[in-house]
């Protein structure tokens, strides 16, 4: 009997604390969202790097492809979720671009070393 009340309680336990990871997560996806929301207002040359990365990679053509490449900024097909949609592209180039780079400059910069980015 007593084995079965420790099982049960390092059960609770573990449930606590997976479910203390998930808030972690949650609460750390909600601040990239935001830091993403708040930097669609991009500065001259947050909005400059961001218009030259375009006309590089598609011609700022929204319909460009190039194998599993699509869109304006030619994101793998499987970020954009199905949804090819401009608001989409823009969407998902601002959380590409600023979750691995963290700005748009950053971006430019590691795209004119590699061409790409």
């Amino acid at each position: 009997m007593k084995k079965s009340k420790s099982l049960i309680y390092e059960l609770i336990a573990a449930l606590a604390l997976s479910f203390s990871f998930i808030s972690i997560f949650e609460t750390a996806n909600n601040q990239n969202i935001q830091t993403v929301q708040a930097a669609r207002k991009l500065s001259k040359r947050e909005r400059a790097a961001k218009k030259w990365i375009a006309n590089h990679e598609s011609g700022g053509r929204y319909d460009a492809q190039n194998g599993v490449c699509y869109g304006k900024y030619q994101l793998n097909l499987a970020y954009l979720g199905g949804d090819h949609s401009p608001a989409n592209q823009e969407r998902t180039a601002d959380n590409y671009v600023y979750s691995r780079y963290g700005s748009w400059v950053n971006a430019k910069n590691f795209w004119i070393i590699h061409h790409w980015y």
